[in-house]
């Protein structure tokens, strides 16, 4: 087990482990996962299969967004009853490169007597029956012939392999709950469906995502009335309809906030005469110190900063937009795929929008 776990910290320094955020004042792109497919079916109710339902809702959903948003490109990792791996679901979301991540997918359990939906983000589960949720959606894996290869001895059923996720964060948790509980209140307001909460566990696909995610756990197929439900047209026009009004009201309240308050507010004056405005560009960012991680091996000095309970790890102390482009690009030939620009004031982060001006005043 210790050599899985050795492996597996490999693994996920050769994945894009450090989710760097959102960098636009719009949500342009999302990806919509139907979970499972193909010669992994999911969870099994008495007359349903996890993967058909999934699919149905997640067809319908991105349809929603489709009609209602004509200017936000949906993309579906599957449109039919196909297979694909984990790591490639991830992969079309970090190519195109999206604003949003959303897996769909139905729970069960051995009691018949659980019933209602749940949403996941990224993160360390805190039960075990979160534990159970995330082993058994990772478990799609063993339906890849190279998992073992692909995930470096990672093995989805041992709960001493989920240990690691205890040493990282994703750095989108916190648009990755509001949405999450932004789905859960629409599940059970608009819907009328048990709402069983909003959690963290250690989902692959949403580890390997670089931009906010969630996923979704429609109701649990082990459960005869949430299965009928699910099954029903009626049910998955709501259900989807749930997950649609979610993502209208989170990109709209995104693009709202985004262009009317920077980041981080200061609380210290602004010197209107010669403004101390710097550009960095961060390169990750982590719930723990990694500042001796190789990863930062020959960087040279490393900026870090607090925000959100998260320690935001930058590059560079530049004077203007140009100079910090080029650091970023630099970085970003340096496996740092997601290295973006932050201003900073005084010390105190803004939005870049903010210390442009500052500068041209």
């Amino acid at each position: 087990m210790k050599r899985n776990s050795f492996l597996f910290v490999i693994f996920l320094f050769c994945c894009p482990l450090f989710g760097l955020g959102q960098t636009t004042g719009h949500i342009n792109t999302i990806v919509i996962d139907a979970g499972h497919g193909g010669k992994d079916p999911g969870a099994s109710g008495k007359n349903s299969k996890e993967k058909n339902i999934a699919l149905a809702i997640a067809l319908k959903t991105g349809m929603y967004i489709e009609n209602n948003f004509p200017d936000v490109k949906v993309i579906y990792t599957r449109k039919t009853d196909r297979f694909i791996p984990l790591h490639q679901r991830a992969k079309i979301a970090n190519d195109a490169k999206a604003d949003l991540f959303i897996s769909i997918h139905c729970n069960a359990n051995n009691s018949s007597k659980i019933y209602g939906t749940e949403t996941y983000v990224m993160g360390l589960h805190k039960s075990q029956a979160n534990l159970e949720v995330a082993k058994t959606e990772n478990a799609s894996i063993l339906q890849e012939e190279d998992y073992m290869v692909r995930y470096e001895g990672f093995n989805p059923n041992s709960p001493e392999a989920y240990i690691i996720f205890s040493l990282y964060q994703h750095a989108n948790l916190d648009q990755s709950l509001n949405l999450a509980a932004k789905v859960q209140k629409q599940f059970k307001e608009r819907v009328g469906l048990r709402d069983r909460g909003v959690y963290q566990a250690g989902f692959l696909v949403l580890y390997q995502t670089t931009m906010p995610g969630i996923l979704v756990e429609t109701s649990y197929l082990s459960n005869a009335k949430d299965e009928k439900y699910l099954l029903s047209k009626e049910g998955q026009v709501y259900i989807a309809s749930a997950i649609y009004r979610a993502f209208k009201e989170y990109k709209l309240e995104y693009e709202k906030n985004l262009q009317t308050q920077p980041p981080v507010i200061s609380d210290k004056p602004e010197n209107k005469l010669t403004p101390n405005v710097i550009f960095r560009v961060q390169i990750a960012s982590s719930s723990k110190d990694i500042r001796g991680h190789r990863k930062f091996k020959d960087l040279g000095n490393i900026f870090v900063y607090k925000h959100r309970g998260m320690n935001k790890y930058c590059i560079g102390e530049e004077k203007n937009m140009k100079s910090a482009t080029d650091l970023k690009n630099t970085l970003r030939k340096k496996k740092f795929k997601d290295a973006f620009i932050v201003a900073f004031l005084d010390g105190e982060r803004i939005s870049i929008d903010r210390a442009q001006e500052m500068l041209k005043k």
